[in-house]
């Protein structure tokens, strides 16, 4: 009988001991959670992450914390912190994140969990420390100099700088080296004896636009077209150009400070294929607007031809999926020839030419192909 008793007791000693704890324990510990990390960064490059934890606790107990990632945003070291504690205990851990994706990326809520010190009765809080991330698209591996410098260029006006205007003939002069063979007049050269090229007017660009038609293509052209559109973008600021980007979500600002280009990345950023007619917005009045697209269907070249009402130059790329590959990718899957939008495009090149509307089609991992010329 005394055994029993004893036992008992023992069992209501523990049960009170245990209800004790429960009662005791249901207050969470005070957690100060701390980032610190640049406001943006672009794709595939690795930014630092410095974290400070306080947490603070009256009771000796065992602690838990998490601080979950977002998914696309890939740690050196998960950000993970346990112990045991009474009074206060402050952690300090530092990092390095990859940015696999472009995106805007908002943090998860922080998990708590603590217990006794016996470890009897776990529970768990979230803790809410609102940080964002914003990573820009990553560089174009297209030699971007010989698309861009031709098509953009400011200032003093020579052979090499400036935009040609197809329907503007200031006369001939004599063939120099770098002279496109195209230029050539080949009538008065052989009456002259000398070999002449045309001698166009030429035009300087006052601002660029940047237009990516996302009604077609899949996912491995959107990422092409926006790394193209974000090298094309940090381009036009090295060149103190006033830039702008559009989409089927609308267009940015244009301008050259920091303003207009962290507006133009952030566009691209968030850029998403949508459904619908392409739509070109208005454009500043003679600036050159550079189409990318995966179809260039016949709605988006009419378009292209009423921009070129008042932009100085009209530029469309075309970058057909499952013709294209990026330089430097991984090689996929390729077909054997060009949609036949890209076709019926290359033989309209010519004619949209000389209206001031250049085409380029981007074929396998060459280098542009200047069509029209």
């Amino acid at each position: 009988m005394s055994l029993v008793l004893t036992w008992a007791l023992w069992a209501a000693l523990l049960s009170a001991l245990a209800g004790l704890l429960w009662v005791l324990y249901r207050t969470p510990p005070l957690v100060t959670l701390t980032r610190v990390l640049p406001p943006s960064g672009f794709q595939g490059t690795r930014v630092r992450l410095d974290l400070q934890v306080l947490v603070r606790s009256r009771l000796p107990m065992r602690y838990h914390v998490e601080d979950a990632l977002p998914r696309s945003v890939v740690p050196d070291l998960l950000p993970v912190f346990s112990g045991e504690l009474l009074g206060t205990r402050e952690h300090s851990w530092e990092t390095t994140l990859t940015l696999n994706s472009r995106g805007v990326y908002d943090w998860p809520v922080v998990t708590v969990r603590w217990a006794d010190p016996l470890g009897l009765f776990w529970r768990q809080v979230t803790l809410s420390v609102p940080t964002r991330l914003e990573v820009f698209p990553g560089t174009h591996g297209l030699m971007l100099p010989d698309l861009l410098r031709p098509l953009l260029s400011e200032g003093h006006l020579s052979r090499t700088l400036g935009l040609d205007d197809p329907i503007s003939l200031r006369g001939a002069r004599e063939y120099q080296t770098g002279d496109s063979p195209g230029r050539i007049h080949w009538r008065l050269s052989a009456r002259t004896g000398t070999l002449t090229v045309r001698e166009l007017e030429r035009t300087a660009a006052s601002s660029l636009t940047v237009y990516l038609d996302t009604t077609f293509g899949g996912s491995t052209y959107t990422e092409s077209a926006v790394r193209l559109a974000a090298s094309l973008v940090r381009e036009a600021v090295s060149m103190d150009l006033p830039m702008a980007v559009a989409s089927q979500a609308g267009i940015t600002v244009a301008g050259r400070g920091a303003d207009a280009q962290h507006a133009a990345l952030l566009h691209l950023a968030r850029l998403q294929p949508e459904a619908g007619p392409p739509v070109i917005p208005a454009t500043r009045p003679g600036g050159n607007l550079i189409i990318l697209t995966a179809t260039a269907g016949p709605a988006l070249v009419e378009q292209a031809m009423r921009a070129r009402a008042t932009a100085s130059r009209v530029v469309i790329v075309a970058m057909p999926e499952g013709f294209y590959l990026e330089p430097g990718e991984k090689p996929r899957r390729q077909w054997a020839g060009a949609p036949e939008t890209i076709r019926e495009l290359e033989r309209q090149a010519g004619v949209l030419a000389g209206a001031g509307v250049l085409v380029y089609v981007l074929r396998g991992n060459q280098s542009v192909l200047r069509l029209g010329a």
